[in-house]
């Protein structure tokens, strides 16, 4: 655990999130940024009263809200008003907030040398930074299934440079974020070098199966949607992956530039499927 005491020059960063039933990503979430940030200043709003507020994260503002109501794409847009208006509250007592669905971890490049609240402490800011977005997988080939003891990154070591996570995950004002934070509404986006949104909700078969096939997700219109989130699983396992660091900056790059005709302030990449194997530095971070 960071000591934050006595650090000078540092901004205050939180960081935000919304779960239901979804224990197992919850758990490393705040693990992870408890680490980097401190645990009082993690806030986690549970969707539904009926959700048990967990003992096992001591010090995490933990609070249970009445359930967003409607099917995926209503409830995903009721998610997202909800807690940018949370975020904007916070920002009165914080310089930086981060959003991030349970799956998602903003990490800083270990080459850096620096923790996350370091490395954000002394970025450039903009109403909004963007780490590039790497959607981890799982290679059938020759990973099995997860072991929720270990790292996640000690298992899995490759995945797929993806558009739909270099996310706005980190505002520096009050804004709104689209659905699943995605975009920020009226703002562009800033790719920050050396730092990487790992994304693990597609990285094990099974678990794709069994949310696949939960009873509460089912009847919020789900079914569909999950059913399409094996795609990483069958990219990473049939493609060679390219080369980590210059496909990153080249990824970089590019989305920087290029948008898709029907959002200007989400990042596109030609359609292009790039498969990188993740470099071994990253190995016990997550």
């Amino acid at each position: 655990m960071i000591n934050f005491s006595g650090m000078t020059g540092m901004k205050k960063i939180c960081a935000v999130t919304m779960v239901r039933n979804d224990e197992f990503f919850l758990r490393r979430w705040v693990r992870y940024y408890g680490e980097e940030l401190g645990m009082e200043n993690l806030y986690v709003f549970l969707d539904g009263k009926d959700q048990e507020i967990p003992s096992w994260c001591p010090g995490v503002h933990v609070t249970a809200c009445d359930k967003i109501p409607g099917q995926v794409v209503e409830a995903e847009k009721g998610r997202l008003k909800f807690l940018s208006e949370q975020a904007a509250v916070l920002l009165g007592s914080y310089d930086m907030v981060i959003g991030t669905d349970a799956d998602e971890f903003i990490v800083v490049d270990p080459d850096m040398k620096m923790s996350l609240r370091e490395f954000l402490s002394r970025t450039r800011t903009h109403t909004s930074l963007s780490g590039l977005g790497i959607d981890v997988g799982q290679n059938t080939n020759c990973e099995g299934e997860i072991d929720a003891s270990r790292p996640f990154l000690s298992q899995r070591q490759y995945g797929l440079i993806g558009t739909r996570y270099t996310k706005p995950s980190i505002i520096t004002r009050p804004v709104t974020w689209g659905s699943g934070f995605h975009r920020v509404k009226g703002h562009n986006f800033h790719i920050v070098p050396g730092l990487y949104l790992f994304h693990f909700g597609y990285f094990d078969l099974k678990r794709i199966e069994a949310r696949f096939n939960d009873k509460d997700r089912k009847a919020a219109g789900w079914g569909r949607h999950l059913a399409k989130r094996a795609r990483t699983i069958n990219i990473v396992s049939r493609k060679k992956a390219c080369d980590w660091d210059t496909w990153t900056r080249r990824a970089r790059i590019i989305q920087s530039i290029v948008r898709p005709p029907y959002a200007w302030n989400k990042p596109a990449m030609f359609n292009l499927d790039i498969v990188v194997r993740i470099p071994d530095r990253f190995r016990e971070i997550i």
